[in-house]
């Protein structure tokens, strides 16, 4: 999918975002400003939350409650080489069916994330858009058509 400006990007994100159900787990690969905090500023507008979604790279993870009281965790491991003690949150995050876990620089802690999870590297193409390749499990095929921006 390709992604031509940050509204498109967050659309895009409410778009998904709408269709999470609880117990999702979301990887976000990419360079810095590559656009996964615009992404996942649209999966919390989609889950219908309405503060003010920054980038946890300081404080390595955020929560906010949305819709049905559905929880989103936005953790960021940019600045961990080794997850330590984060690894054992993160795995009870992942497995917490009224969360919704998003996870930039996941590196350190791939290992613990479930097999069935989806994964979004956000590339930069050279006309200033974001290339987004996408790799979702058979059995959340429930998001598919949230790749479809209208």
């Amino acid at each position: 999918m390709i992604i031509q400006t940050a509204e498109q990007m967050e659309e895009f994100g409410q778009s998904l975002g709408a269709k999470l159900r609880g117990g999702e787990v979301i990887e976000l690969i990419g360079d810095i400003g590559a656009g996964k905090t615009t992404l996942t500023r649209g999966i919390a507008r989609g889950l219908g939350i309405t503060d003010n979604i920054t980038s946890p790279s300081f404080t390595i993870s955020c929560n906010y409650t949305g819709r049905n009281n559905l929880v989103l965790r936005h953790y960021d491991f940019y600045r961990l080489s080794d997850a330590g003690i984060m690894s054992m949150e993160l795995a009870e995050s992942t497995g917490d069916p009224h969360a919704v876990t998003i996870i930039e620089w996941a590196d350190s802690v791939r290992k613990i994330l479930p097999d069935n999870h989806v994964t979004i590297n956000v590339q930069y193409l050279a006309d200033s858009g974001r290339q987004l390749d996408i790799t979702t499990p058979k059995e959340l095929g429930y998001l598919l058509n949230s790749w479809i921006l209208t």
